[in-house]
């Protein structure tokens, strides 16, 4: 963000708080160097008590040595003789709640304006690179709807962490040195000997039978004829299991497409394999003695006649909070989905500030271990002298596909899974997406193609998008009597457009909050919010004429309101734009 940009209300306010605070430092009444890193500006719960709180008397009360009204005391004098504090209330054991002049709102209605894409936009992530890892479905097949949400969820984590101001790195991580990748392989040789003109029959259990990978035997047949039908397996796997991954790859990338989802980095398990990353992750862990051969305990339930103890290397990760050390190789040598993943997670650490992974939830029993695994990183000043790397795991919960409250069948094309092209074909990207960031991504979820597309309050996409699309209707049809915003009249402006002003301009703290918390569906909420105060506001001029935002015989006061409502539109895009989803012109 250019540095030219105006601060908004709820930064310009950290500051005076900031600065009252260091006066206070400055006449002994604070500790010099005092930690206000957990000094908060925020809107209070409930609107009647103020416009701002902090809790600056609070968090600062025990370095000041002294109780927290008292010290509220002292900072609501340095703030009672600022012009644009109308009153500063000191609360319970010492909030304080702030009554700000009506200035400072209409002032932040022209900032909306000024800054027009960019508002909201947050310079607090300094830059830091961050690694967000999603979607990460095994290529063995069409991204179904099991994939959807986690996509979306990563996708718009993304694009909220870059509009607060971080770097992202948007990685794909692609487990094709696994065996699901040699059945993948097999499934595509016997489609290639059904292209071939062989009766296959049924498909063999065990091998995935989705007509999708017809046209990949196909392709394969017109490239070698008949040359590996009858060859041995040896001949034949890797070079199929090669062409299959790409082919899969190529159709996942398609679909991620189709939800406006690109990656930066797809980042092979199998070149990580053909690198030594693994051996290389092993040798480091040794030399700071994190990994040890030993012999690990016998499953729950297993007796010495039905147990073979065996020596594994095994990663420390009982020191890191896990409930036992976890092996990184099994007897055979080779490395197990743990070890494999170790060494992936060291490489992605490389040249990052932060990692983020979005798991599904039913990969919440592998989270100890792989916060073990990255904490350990950071011991001896880390792997590449830079301490621990902060490192957080989102788990998304499946979503239930309905149609007017019954299971929706499985698709033809999948043979076991409803696709996520068919989803977006039937019922749009915007929705998807949108629908996905309605529910925290822990919570269950499910997803009615009646409801989704509903013309209802209750489907949020729906009335979100409808406020955009009745603000721009409203501003074409003042257009025509010759009637457009106007900034000249902004003193005209009421209580009832002030309360909705306010909505607006949460939008900066709401982006920030959200960005810290690495919770997306926070801006989906506060967009339902946003567009329950404008049908609010809307509605009134239903009851009472003279609460109408186009009112001809009074020019000045509609150029005012149309002022106010096309800002409203403009957060509403900008929230909108980092979740990925377009503001509709109508409906």
């Amino acid at each position: 963000m250019p540095d030219s940009l105006p601060q908004t209300l709820y930064a310009t306010f950290a500051a005076k708080i900031d600065a009252a605070l260091g006066a206070l430092e400055m006449e002994g009444a604070l500790p010099p160097g005092s930690d206000r890193a957990s000094v908060s500006v925020e809107p209070p719960r409930d609107p009647a008590h103020g416009d701002l709180s902090t809790n600056a008397a609070m968090v600062l009360a025990r370095e000041a040595k002294t109780n927290p009204r008292a010290l509220a005391e002292k900072i609501v004098a340095k703030l009672e003789g600022d012009p644009l504090v109308s009153s500063a209330e000191i609360v319970g054991p010492g909030f304080i709640n702030l009554r700000l002049s009506d200035a400072n709102w209409l002032h932040e209605l022209s900032a909306i304006e000024r800054l027009g894409g960019d508002y909201g936009r947050s310079a607090r992530g300094h830059d830091r690179r961050v690694n967000i890892e999603y979607v990460s479905a095994n290529p063995t097949g069409p991204m179904h709807m099991g994939h959807c949400r986690g996509a979306v969820v990563g996708d718009a984590l993304a694009a909220l962490l870059e509009f607060a101001g971080h770097q992202v790195v948007r990685e794909y991580y692609v487990n094709d040195a696994g065996s699901q990748v040699q059945t993948l392989a097999r499934s595509v040789h016997l489609r290639y000997r059904e292209a071939l003109g062989e009766a296959v029959g049924a498909i063999p259990e065990g091998l995935y039978p989705g007509d999708y990978l017809v046209p990949v035997g196909q392709a394969l047949a017109a490239e070698f004829g008949g040359r590996y039908a009858a060859a041995p397996e040896g001949e034949w796997l890797d070079l199929f299991r090669e062409r299959a991954v790409a082919a899969m790859m190529a159709m996942i990338r398609s679909d991620l497409a189709l939800l406006g989802i690109v990656h930066n980095v797809f980042a092979s398990e199998a070149e990580l394999q053909r690198a030594g990353k693994p051996e290389a992750a092993e040798a480091w862990l040794r030399e700071h003695d994190l990994v040890y051969d030993g012999v690990l305990e016998a499953p729950k339930g297993k007796t010495l006649e039905d147990w073979e103890a065996v020596e594994l290397p095994l990663f420390r990760s009982t020191s890191f909070g896990d409930d036992q050390d976890r092996p990184i190789r099994k007897s055979d040598g080779s490395w197990t989905y743990f070890g494999a993943d170790l060494a992936y997670h060291m490489q992605k650490a490389e040249g990052v500030d932060a990692m983020i992974d979005i798991w599904g939830a039913d990969h919440a029993g592998t989270v100890k271990r792989i916060k073990a695994a990255v904490a350990a990183l950071g011991e001896g000043g880390g792997q590449n002298g830079r301490g621990p790397i902060p490192f957080d795991v989102k788990l998304v919960q499946m979503v239930q596909l309905l149609r007017d409250g019954e299971p929706v069948k499985m698709s033809k094309r999948s043979g076991s899974f409803v696709t996520l092209a068919d989803v977006v074909e039937e019922v749009g990207k915007d929705v998807v997406r949108f629908t996905m960031l309605t529910r925290k991504p822990e919570a269950q979820m499910e997803f009615d193609f009646a409801k989704v597309v509903e013309a209802s309050k209750d489907n949020p996409v729906f009335y979100v998008q409808y406020a955009h699309a009745r603000i721009r209707s409203t501003l074409r049809k003042a257009g025509a009597e010759g009637l457009g915003p106007d900034a000249g009249a902004l003193d005209r402006l009421g209580a009832d457009e002030l309360a909705l002003v306010k909505l607006a301009a949460q939008f900066p703290r709401a982006v920030e909050a959200a960005a810290e918390a690495r919770e997306p569906h926070r801006i989906a909420f506060y967009l339902y919010d946003l567009a329950a105060g404008f049908h609010a506001f809307w509605n009134m001029g239903n009851d009472d004429p003279a609460k109408r935002i186009i009112r001809l015989e009074e020019p000045a006061l509609t150029g005012a309101r149309l002022f106010l409502a096309e800002r409203v539109a403009q957060v509403i895009r900008n929230g909108l734009g980092i979740l990925g989803v377009q503001a509709v012109e109508e409906l």
